[in-house]
């Protein structure tokens, strides 16, 4: 699998990443090792997790198999900080009281002495960033975390960040943002997406198949063992459930129909190969599925084909 450099760091990933949103809930340790070996044999290096997936499962999964299935050093493992469901229902605090509490947990979780990124999950309005950027450059200088990130900020918030975190002034730079995008949602080409290249950040983007709504699965209705019919992913799928959606999807399966491909090839290989990406980050519930989405790397879409698919998404 081709690598991409992560912004300005040393470290190179793979173009696609294993996500394990799902690991430990929807997806058990079984099938989590077997996506695990699916990735690796596929020449992936990139997991990406988060503290608050599975309230900690996620993580501790992942951990299970590092040193089984794969030596530590091989593998760049990212996860995130700053989101609980504590009381039941979801809290931000990016203070650095509880990030650093959260990244000593991940820590704990994963059995490792480090992660190689290290993400602020969400922005915080209640806390100052200079507290919340205190917290990266502690996670940095103790070296519990390799590179240090950011996560849905928007492209003020995230110039902001990097502004700040100036390495000429022994702040950890920012090394990347993970935000959302898809044939279905495009919004990060406004302001993220160009800050990224102009200030040489990596871009990381989640759910790039549409939170899978562009695969096709929902054309026909709700699969009763999808993620839309589950209680925990429902009201995530349900805002691509659209009639405009429904118009872009179809757009993608002709598109599949004509080059031969799947609607998850063309989907994936078109967020991949968009200006300023630098890996696609990848979730699926069985290994069967994310065997499907890593085939992605052998593709590649005909330019008028692209033309195409981005005029009929346009925002």
């Amino acid at each position: 699998m081709e690598q991409r450099q992560l912004g300005r760091s040393g470290v190179r990933v793979s173009r696609l990443a294993l996500g394990t949103m799902t690991w430990g809930r929807d997806t058990d340790e079984h099938e989590a090792a077997e996506q695990l070996r699916f990735f690796l044999d596929a020449g992936g290096n990139f997991i990406d997790t988060a503290a608050v997936y599975g309230d900690g499962d996620s993580e501790r999964v992942l951990g299970g198999l590092l040193g089984v299935l794969v030596p530590r050093e091989e593998v760049v493992i990212a996860t995130k900080a700053g989101i609980s469901f504590k009381t039941g229902e979801r809290k931000v605090d990016n203070s650095r009281t509880s990030l650093i509490a959260d990244l000593d947990k991940s820590l704990s979780r994963l059995g490792t002495e480090y992660v190689d990124l290290w993400q602020i999950h969400t922005w915080d309005e209640k806390t100052p960033l200079d507290e919340t950027l205190g917290a990266m450059d502690y996670a940095l200088n103790s070296g519990k975390a390799r590179h240090v990130g950011v996560s849905n900020f928007s492209g003020w918030q995230l110039a902001r960040s990097v502004t700040l975190q100036n390495p000429l002034f022994g702040k950890a730079p920012v090394a990347s943002t993970q935000n959302e995008y898809s044939l279905l949602n495009r919004r990060v080409e406004r302001e993220v997406l160009p800050a990224c290249i102009e200030l040489d950040v990596g871009f990381l983007a989640w759910s790039p198949l549409g939170r899978g709504v562009l695969t096709g699965k929902y054309r026909g209705g709700m699969p009763s063992d999808s993620r839309g019919a589950s209680p925990h992913f429902s009201a995530f799928i349900s805002p691509y459930l659209d009639e405009r959606s429904m118009r872009i999807v179809e757009a993608v399966m002709v598109a599949a129909d004509g080059l031969g491909l799947s609607p998850l090839e063309v989907s994936l290989a078109w967020v991949r190969d968009c200006p300023g990406v630098t890996s696609a980050v990848v979730g699926a519930r069985t290994g069967a599925q994310l065997r499907g989405a890593l085939s992605a790397e052998t593709v590649s879409i005909p330019i008028p084909v692209r033309e195409a698919l981005d005029e009929v998404s346009a925002e």
